[in-house]
């Protein structure tokens, strides 16, 4: 026979902070009045732009500037 699960049992997630990312996601939406395909349109742009000034900042700074340093252009998992 099966019990009814009480409520106290599990935690209340509605009520747990927020993430310091949930909080950025929602400002992004925000920043684009809640259209998604905006905010990550937004989003790939700054990463393409990134992109070009590693790129530059690799090529202008030279090995003994970085102690041996070199960027990595992915994100490690």
């Amino acid at each position: 026979m099966l019990c009814k699960e009480k409520e106290n049992v599990r935690p209340q997630f509605a009520n747990a902070p927020k993430t310091d990312l949930e909080c950025e996601v929602e400002a992004v939406l925000a920043w684009h009045d809640e259209d998604p395909r905006a905010a990550i349109s937004t989003l790939l742009l700054d990463c393409q732009h990134l992109r070009r000034q590693l790129v530059l900042t690799a090529g202008a700074s030279g090995i003994g500037f970085t102690r041996g340093w070199t960027p990595t252009y992915e994100r490690p998992e």
